[in-house]
């Protein structure tokens, strides 16, 4: 959530700043709900002094059976009934204003260059050499054997599409992979947490998915839980509503979980096979950081990313993203793409993204200074430690050889127990 303070004391910079993203904000229904809601609030509270000083002023009567006592206890449940409707009225205006300023998105920062597509971010940095690609890569799709190591026919008739089983050795590499994740992110710091698979609706608004995201997550109504879409949700509100000693600063934490994601409308070629998937696998990186280091630590939690797809042997490319393409909650963003040899195309794998104060000002999470003063919100990063599907897909179509196998890195052997993958006959 947005600071009240600067949406009331500079609401013309905060409007600008925010202009530079693709969210629509309903400016001028937020200010007049703020006057009302603050004006139905100095009233109730006007009106509540009174209802004391009468009820003060009946307490003090001595002689209860005059017409005069009577009048005064009549007034004062005639202003209790009154303190009653204005504190419901100010509650009712109060409501709709805090909908309105949850809706309205984080600040990009001054560093995000401005854009409006994803053909207006800036490639910061690439790794590895194109050339280093196998001769013989395809789309992993068209792989012979593919469709017995990942089963999508048989994964649509156990849920629906976009829902594979891995089978065999293909198992036991996505497993490698997590396991290779999860020990690298415990190696810089990080420690695991096993979250759980579904939140409420607390959860998903303090990290900004509600509302934004509603179409994207899965839902039961019943218990008015969420599937999540990444372990960011769970692993964020860990803390929330909790204080932070500043010497505790900073926190690393990272969690493996499936992903659920209805991705509604994808279709095509750019989502077939493992590009896009409704449940996938992926290890999150989050952390929680003093306001004046988020930025830094920003940039370590991207190392933290390239260096497990440099382990991997994967040429890939960092873009910075533009104000017009980064999150709802978003201040700074980094996508890490991989590139796919057999599609001759680029695949994200991992988001390192800087959320500033914002989620932890939706989820309370703040830290007292050591010297003593107010509690301060948190900064809250999260990043992909990696998600696995396109990373999969790449080792795939990068490392296929002519018999039809595909050559494992050296980083997974150990992992998976495995230096290749053989055909599946």
């Amino acid at each position: 959530m947005i600071d009240i303070k600067q949406l009331r004391e500079n609401p013309e910079a905060l409007k600008q700043a925010i202009a530079r993203k693709k969210f629509a904000v309903e400016w001028d229904e937020i200010f007049r709900l703020d006057d009302e809601r603050r004006q139905a609030i100095t009233q109730a509270e006007a009106k509540r002094a009174e209802q004391k000083a009468a009820s003060k002023e009946v307490g003090q009567t001595k002689d209860k059976s005059t017409p005069e006592f009577q009048q005064k206890l009549a007034a004062m449940k005639a202003l209790s009934e009154e303190v009653k409707a204005l504190e419901a009225s100010a509650a009712e205006v109060d409501s709709k204003w805090k909908e309105l300023v949850l809706s309205v998105p984080n600040l990009p920062d001054a560093s995000v260059p401005s854009g409006n597509t994803e053909d207006d971010n800036v490639v910061a940095a690439e790794w590895g050499d194109l050339g280093t690609i196998s001769q013989h890569a395809i789309p992993h799709w068209d792989i012979p054997w593919f469709a017995k190591a990942i089963d999508f026919e048989r994964g649509v008739k156990a849920t629906g599409a976009g829902f594979p089983f891995y089978v065999g050795d293909m198992a036991r590499a996505v497993r490698g992979l997590i396991a290779f994740f999860l020990e690298e992110a415990r190696l810089a710091g990080y420690e695991e947490v096993l979250a759980p698979l579904m939140v409420n609706a607390a959860s998903a608004t303090a990290t900004g998915q509600l509302p934004d995201k509603e179409g994207q997550m899965y839902h039961m109504p019943n218990e008015d839980f969420y599937m999540i879409p990444t372990a960011e949700v769970p692993v964020t509100n860990f803390f929330r509503d909790e204080t932070f000693d500043e010497a505790e600063l900073p926190v690393y934490r990272c969690g493996y979980t499936p992903c659920f994601r209805r991705e509604a409308g994808s279709w095509g070629k750019h989502v077939r096979g493992l590009n896009r998937l409704h449940q996938f696998d992926k290890v999150e990186l989050v952390k929680w950081v003093h306001p004046e280091k988020s930025f830094d630590e920003l940039e370590k939690l991207r190392g933290n990313a390239e260096t497990l797809l440099q382990k991997l042997e994967l040429p890939y490319r960092v873009l910075l993203m533009c104000a017009g393409d980064i999150g709802f909650p978003h201040a700074k963003q980094y996508d890490l793409e991989v590139f796919a040899g057999g599609q001759q195309r680029w695949l994200e794998v991992s988001s390192c993204s800087n959320f500033t104060d914002f989620q932890a000002r939706r989820a309370g999470i703040r830290y007292r200074p050591q010297g003593g003063g107010k509690a301060e919100v948190v900064h809250t990063l999260n990043g992909s430690g990696l998600a696995v599907p396109r990373v999969l897909a790449a080792l795939l179509e990068n490392n296929l050889q002519e018999d039809g196998s595909v050559k494992l890195p050296a980083a997974l052997h150990s992992y998976t127990g495995l230096t290749e993958l053989k055909p599946v006959k």
